[in-house]
């Protein structure tokens, strides 16, 4: 078999949302989709997910960032291993607990070693580092994969992907390029804040993970001054490609504070809203669709809010085909089999990194 043959890759995601981790069956040769195979979740557990939360912006050698790496490594272990079989490659992309491109770097946790160990399977990981050394944001990773999924869809006319995770991101694609490094093909940047505020509003108020389908959002009544004062954070006047760390607007956390619990909830959806359009002001050239992925997508409020927001279709990806609850996945095993082919995996329109790079490692079983 030549490394480019299609083969089964199984790919990994465990998000900023921190709700568990999410694994897919993927056949591709690293330029194609060739086949979407079977899927799996596996939540992280209570315990675990306070491990996680609790070593948040912190870095290698901190206190709990041990604790909250052996968690990440059990709960992929459960859920890779269900899938296993099917494969012969996995991409592993860990837990971020902090990321700081042109500063201290970018920090995933989990051992992608030990996982090729234990489940006999070569592992690709530490998706991020090499991108960052080279003066890349590190982030987004999944712009490659959108890529290939417009191409797939049969898409003619520029689009965008947008996922609403923990932190929103946006892809926008030109699918009339020949590849995602092709200039002008791909512009891809984080929006800003779109999940987290909201999950850690109710998870700190009423002890729950996040604010199922809106409901607690439906009820309340934005405060536009809070989401005024928002747009005004310099990160909004930055020209992408930018990243941005999990908790990077503690001041719009701090907003809320005194509003009640459904008010504080419906303003930081209206901010993740907010973000997102203002970011569309980047795109090249207008596009034709937003197709969003994500958690997110499930959240009607939010889901209506940018539907106002934009003069083109919102939809999530369902609407083409796609599972927007393993699309980050499924990115992560694309580029696993583009590592194992030495194609790159980031480029300057995703990134910033100054030049198209390849990021990941191997590691074997037997090494």
């Amino acid at each position: 078999m030549t490394e480019s043959e299609a083969i089964w890759v199984l790919g990994t995601m465990s998000g900023t949302s921190l709700d568990g981790v999410d694994a897919a069956l993927l056949k591709t040769d690293g330029d194609c989709i060739i086949a979407f195979g079977r899927h799996d979740y596996r939540p992280y557990l209570a315990a675990e997910r306070k491990a996680i939360r609790a070593a948040l912006g912190r870095w290698p050698g901190e206190a709990g960032v041990a604790k909250a790496a052996a968690a990440v490594e059990l709960a992929h272990t459960v859920v890779m291993s269900r899938l296993a079989g099917s494969a012969e490659l996995a991409g592993f992309h860990g837990q971020t607990l902090a990321h700081e491109p042109g500063g201290r770097g970018t920090h995933q946790v989990g051992d992608g070693s030990a996982l090729a160990t234990t489940l006999g399977l070569p592992v690709v990981w530490d998706f991020r580092s090499a991108d960052v050394r080279l003066g890349g944001q590190g982030a987004p990773l999944a712009p490659f994969f959108h890529f290939a999924c417009a191409k797939w869809i049969g898409a003619e006319a520029p689009l965008a992907f947008l996922n609403l995770g923990g932190v929103g991101n946006l892809t926008w694609i030109d699918p009339r390029k020949p590849t995602p490094e092709t200039d002008g093909a791909c512009l891809a940047f984080d929006t800003g804040p779109a999940n987290a505020p909201v999950d850690d509003l109710v998870y700190r108020r009423r002890g729950q993970s996040r604010d199922d389908g809106g409901a607690l959002a439906a009820t309340g009544r934005v405060d536009e001054g809070i989401v005024a004062r928002f747009l005004d954070h310099p990160y909004f006047f930055k020209i992408p490609p930018k990243s941005l760390d999990r908790d990077a607007f503690p001041d719009l956390i701090a907003a809320v504070a005194e509003l009640s619990d459904a008010d504080a909830a419906v303003t930081l959806t209206a901010a993740a809203a907010v973000a997102v359009h203002r970011g569309a002001r980047h795109f090249p050239e207008p596009v034709t669709r937003v197709l969003v992925t994500g958690g997110g997508r499930h959240n009607p409020v939010l889901m209506a809010m940018l539907e106002t927001a934009f003069d083109v279709p919102v939809e999530a990806v369902e609407a083409v085909g796609l599972n927007g609850d393993m699309l980050e996945a499924q990115a992560f095993a694309f580029l696993a089999a583009r590592v194992r082919r030495g194609l790159p995996t980031s480029c300057p329109g995703t990134t910033g990194v100054r030049a198209a790079v390849g990021g990941g490692i191997i590691s074997r079983p037997d090494r």
